[in-house]
């Protein structure tokens, strides 16, 4: 195994490479290749279409008697994939391509078949005008006519289109110039219209949160009693103002700090009926006896009981400024007194 990869055999110091006997092959020997097809073509057997790249066992033999330029030319047979008929072509140094020999038709071939009319025809041509100078100046004529014809009608050509399609440069580019400072100015006055609706909707919001802090302060904050003192409302009938002054105008009368307050006990105040006032003592005689002050008759006893009774019965007012409590404290030790008599 590890000879068939040693690069230098070794030769023997008699070796004689004349020695060694030479095959005869013939010329025409063909060789078994493999290659694909290098055009389309289709066969005229059985009408197969055989595709550009298709791979076949073909064999190859050298063209006798063919040379182009010192180049040999080679043949090639293939078989057709349907029907099995043979198709040759062969080589063409000259264009660089293959050409068909027999057994099938090359397919697009139009623009070859045109490249090579055209090749044709100038090869006429120059061989005409090698022989013939004056068709040389009929040809340089008929060309130099040909081309002043093309160059008119290029030229009418684009008059016409000018007319037809007339463009204003600087018209267009004044409407692009407007039509960018139109967008701008409504690009600006969208901004500050944003900008204004954000402010207000801002201002708006303010003002509802002051609106509810004032209205929690409001309801938080105690409401100031409509006179000075809780117990004032005790001793007047109606409103009066800090100095002292009457709505009407008139003095109020001077309380005293006690009374401020416990408030007035007179009979038209609220306190009034929670006082009870004082009955008068009356001296009961014992049965069997008789009471009679010395010195006096009886006339007189029974005014001075009347007189009692009725300043009993009088309801209590303040007088010179005082209240109706002082005057039951008096009446009761003016009581007392003439009970201790």
């Amino acid at each position: 195994m590890s000879e068939r990869k040693v690069l230098n055999k070794y030769y023997p110091p008699d070796f004689d490479p004349a020695k060694i006997p030479k095959l005869k092959l013939p010329k025409d020997r063909q060789y078994v290749v493999r290659l694909m097809a290098p055009f389309n073509m289709r066969c005229k057997t059985c009408g197969e279409y055989i595709y550009k790249g298709k791979k076949f066992n073909a064999r190859k033999e050298t063209v006798m008697n063919e040379l182009y330029m010192g180049l040999p030319i080679f043949r090639f047979y293939i078989k057709c994939t349907r029907c099995l008929a043979e198709i040759t072509f062969k080589t063409d140094p000259e264009n660089t391509d293959y050409a068909m020999e027999h057994g099938a038709t090359r397919n697009f071939q139009a623009e070859k078949l045109l490249e090579e009319e055209e090749k044709k025809i100038t090869k006429d041509r120059e061989e005409e005008e090698l022989n013939n100078p004056m068709k040389v100046l009929e040809n340089r004529t008929r060309d130099s006519k040909m081309e002043m014809e093309v160059l008119e009608n290029l030229q009418e050509l684009k008059e016409l289109n000018q007319r037809q399609a007339s463009v204003d440069f600087e018209g267009m580019l004044g409407t692009y110039k407007e039509l960018e400072q139109r967008t701008k100015e409504q690009e600006k006055e969208e901004d500050e219209r944003e900008t204004r609706e954000m402010l207000e909707r801002a201002l708006v919001k303010r003002l509802r949160d002051s609106d509810s802090d004032s209205d929690q302060e409001s309801s938080s904050r105690p409401k100031k009693p409509s006179t000075d003192r809780p117990t004032d409302i005790l001793t007047t009938d109606r409103l009066t103002d800090p100095q002292g002054l009457s709505v009407g105008g008139v003095k109020k009368a001077k309380v005293e700090s006690w009374e401020r307050s416990v408030g007035g006990l007179g009979g038209g105040g609220v306190l009034g009926t929670l006082v009870v006032r004082k009955k008068p003592v009356t001296s009961v005689p014992k049965p069997g006896t008789t009471v009679t002050p010395a010195g006096s008759n009886t006339q007189t006893v029974s005014k001075a009981a009347a007189t009692v009774l009725t300043e009993a019965t009088k309801p209590i007012t303040a007088q010179n400024g005082s209240s109706s409590l002082s005057l039951l404290g008096a009446y009761s030790d003016s009581d007392d007194s003439n009970n201790s008599e």
